[in-house]
């Protein structure tokens, strides 16, 4: 085989694009997508080689005028209406090779379970049917299969879905859940985030694959407070892991690490950090926790994990609304509802019946574009609170004093201000007047 021809026996000569913009990129000590992209566009006999030419030929181009050349459309597969993201080039008279570059969403397992089987017949795929460039996608959790011609979208589709994956979420839709690693292999999940994931994904499928909501919705499962797949803020429903009774010590294990790092070191890494200073280190090095301070943010366990450890009596705590900038800058969760059990079947069942009231609202009450943080923004909570029948609780704010994102140091005339306006409501006298 001549090399430009493809497998097909179609001869596919051309030119390699000069790239000097994209060229640099290469300098310097880390690696660069740049590099990956010409190992894609020198496969020689490839049929993905010519697209990737003239993909770079574009990105090239974008730089030196600094303009994007994209515009979307609508693509998809028979019976989906969302996990493809369209992608049609404005200079495809320049770059015709690569004039439809979409990219599939593909929904990954719970807990990102993959085996290294199923990761090579993926790439076997998408070299076949598309451009062989693949990217795992840090915020979504999707595979993101780029660059793929209309005509190959349904080829493509058809074989992953053989594999038994799914598209994910594209549009104004349910979009992919995430879920961290968890009980599997994590010695600090405090409930079964995998169950959890998939118990709600089956249950809204259709919210995913039929776009019909404002705009998008995002479910994200931590086990734990260390929150590793980032849903306090990038999640419209975020279900984090915690306890409610203490904070497992064992002295013995605290002693070892206190004469194996030292007294100094424990207290710098440990004591100090402690952002509600709930923690003390005793003369004999023996460690004690006020627990009604704790917030849970998982530092000490984190640095200590032979001595600490999460408590026994766990569930998770539900959060509400935390996403990026939008209409309203970024924003982290709403805490709804502060504690949980999630054991039972029966546990999980309520956790998707609230997760459908949340989605009913959100399609209900949102402005087109808007997401449900904002929808809250914009109505208030209280009026959300009501809509989704949920008493509010005093666990929802914790220890406000405590808290790094809110001044509390003017509370107490705030306070102050606050009761005189209500007895003047009330038609009462206020002291001094």
């Amino acid at each position: 085989m001549k090399d430009g021809d493809h497998k097909d026996g179609k001869a596919k000569d051309a030119e390699i694009h000069p790239t000097p913009m994209l060229d640099q990129l290469e300098d310097g000590p880390w690696p660069s997508f740049v590099t990956g992209l010409k190992r894609l566009r020198d496969a020689k006999g490839e049929q993905y080689a010519p697209m990737m030419n003239d993909l770079m030929g574009q990105l090239n181009h974008s730089y030196e005028n600094r303009k994007g050349y994209w515009k979307g459309g609508v693509v998809s597969v028979f019976g989906y209406g969302g996990g493809i993201i369209p992608r049609y080039s404005e200079v495809a008279e320049k770059f015709p090779e690569s004039k439809e570059f979409h990219t599939l969403r593909v929904m990954p397992p719970p807990g990102f379970h993959y085996t290294t089987e199923i990761l090579r017949k993926l790439c076997d795929i998408w070299e076949e049917h598309g451009s062989g460039l693949i990217a795992l996608h840090g915020q979504s959790g999707d595979i993101m299969l780029q660059g793929c011609t209309t005509e190959n979208t349904q080829a493509a589709f058809d074989a992953i879905n053989e594999l038994g994956f799914d598209l994910g979420g594209a549009g104004p839709a349910l979009r992919t859940a995430m879920s961290c690693v968890g009980a599997a292999r994590c010695e600090h999940s405090c409930y079964d985030e995998g169950k959890a994931h998939r118990q709600i994904i089956n249950a809204f499928l259709d919210e995913m694959h039929r776009p019909s909501l404002p705009y998008k919705f995002k479910f994200k499962f931590s086990g734990c407070g260390n929150d590793c797949v980032n849903a306090i803020h990038r999640a419209d429903f975020a279900v984090i892991g915690t306890w409610r009774d203490d904070i497992k010590i064992d002295q013995e294990k605290v002693k070892e690490h206190v004469a194996n790092v030292g007294r100094k070191y424990t207290i710098d890494t440990v004591v100090n950090m402690c952002p509600t200073r709930a923690i003390s280190l005793h003369d004999d090095d023996t460690m004690e926790i006020d627990n009604a301070s704790c917030v849970r943010c998982m530092h000490c366990i984190n640095v200590m994990t032979k001595a600490l450890s999460p408590g026994d009596d766990k569930g998770v705590s539900v959060m509400i609304g935390g996403k990026r900038s939008l209409k309203v800058g970024d924003m982290m969760g709403i805490m709804i509802k502060p504690f949980i059990k999630l054991e039972t079947q029966e546990d999980f069942d309520d956790l998707e019946e609230f997760a459908e009231t949340c989605i009913e609202f959100f399609a209900d009450n949102a402005l087109e574009h808007e997401r449900v943080g904002e929808t809250i923004d914009r109505i208030g909570l209280p009026a959300f609170l009501e809509a989704v029948g949920v008493e509010a609780d005093p666990n929802m704010v914790n220890h406000p004093r405590t808290s790094s994102y809110v001044r509390t140091d003017d509370f107490d005339e705030e306070a102050a201000k606050w009761f005189e306006r209500k007895a003047r409501d009330a038609g009462m006298t206020v002291a001094g007047e």
